[in-house]
């Protein structure tokens, strides 16, 4: 780190993500000189504990980002889309963790671990984007593997907890099962259909293409991260009734031919990965056992793929409101506050 203190103002403060900011933030020990807490007119004036120290939450809409070094964004898109180039214009480097700007040629899209290389790039409009959940813990699995032999194709499927969603979306997973419990029918308003001991095969809106939002952002992100738009990438993606913690069963085609051991050897000496792959009952992470909660990507199931002779198969899972959120933007803020600022 370095020992330079910073002005950060936390947008969305109030939010799942937010909340994981300021956590982190502490744990971390981030070099913070002043912290502010922004949420929208709703929340304004209510307090957040930050270092034994009650802060008041302050109106997003009439906030001076005057001053402000470093702006953690999470407060949804469209709004991150009218108050991220406001803060911007006023010297912030905002950090956006919402998916307005990740598709923007000109704006970098950043995991730490895998491009640290294209924060520099934030220069031109003062924004960095933070990719999505999914996305995130996948290319960290994927990089050390794409640097060693190539890769010409993923498959992946993904199992997405409902804390992606937000904080409406746990609440209706704790209600539906309540309900259920209980012989109560449940009406759905926060998913297309019933969440509780149920499997969506749908996450955020269908495209002309047949595939979901969700799913071309997987596309979408993982090519310009790694700098391959020729990369072939077929997801699906699922929400599964958990309340923390994503996971992923992805298959890839290399290009060069890679065994199972050099595999596991390149996971387990990349940053921010650990791999537990033992070939026994329980012998690999889970959301709730291993990713919830704690910093990670966790690798397992890695074997060959019977069906391709350059095949690759694993099993992913990380905490998404954690790395896949909060954490992966606290990270960017660490390397631009050691490199840039």
């Amino acid at each position: 780190m370095t020992d330079k203190k910073v002005n950060v103002a936390v947008v969305g403060a109030t939010g799942e993500v937010g909340q994981a900011m300021l956590s982190i933030l502490e744990q971390r020990d981030f070099p913070v000189a002043g912290l502010h807490v922004v949420a929208s007119s709703r929340s304004a004036g209510k307090t957040i504990e930050f270092r034994d120290e009650e802060l008041v939450v302050e109106d997003l809409d009439s906030f001076d980002f005057s001053g402000i070094d470093i702006g953690l964004f999470s407060p949804g898109a469209s709004v991150s889309n009218i108050h991220a180039p406001r803060a911007a214009a006023a010297g912030t480097v905002v950090i956006d963790n919402t998916s307005r700007f990740r598709y923007d040629a000109d704006i970098p899209l950043v995991v730490p671990e895998v491009n640290p290389e294209a924060v520099g790039q934030y220069a031109g409009r003062g924004i960095i984007a933070n990719p999505n959940c999914s996305t995130i813990q996948m290319v960290m699995a994927l990089k050390p593997v794409y640097d060693a032999a190539g890769i010409e194709r993923v498959n992946v499927a993904t199992y997405q907890a409902v804390s992606g969603k937000g904080k409406k979306a746990i609440e209706e997973l704790e209600q539906q099962t309540i309900a259920l419990f209980n012989g109560r029918p449940v009406i759905p308003t926060e998913h297309p259909r019933q969440m509780a001991f149920n499997v969506l095969p749908q996450i955020d809106a269908f495209q002309d293409n047949g595939y979901t939002r969700e799913e071309m952002k997987m596309v979408w992100e993982t090519r310009k991260i790694l700098g391959d738009e020729a990369l072939r990438v077929n997801p699906t993606c699922v929400r599964v009734p958990v309340f923390y913690g994503h996971s992923e069963a992805v298959h890839i085609e290399t290009k060069e031919k890679i065994t199972v051991e050099e595999v596991r050897t390149l996971l387990n000496d990349f940053p921010g990965v650990v791999v537990i792959d033992e070939r026994e009952d329980g012998g690999y992470p889970t959301a709730v056992t291993e990713a919830s909660g704690h910093d990670p990507v966790f690798v397992g199931r890695i074997r060959e793929d019977l069906s391709h002779p350059r095949g690759i198969n694993f099993w992913v899972v990380s905490d998404n409101i954690r790395k896949g959120a909060a954490l992966n933007s606290i990270q960017i803020a660490e390397y631009l506050l050691k490199h840039h600022l």
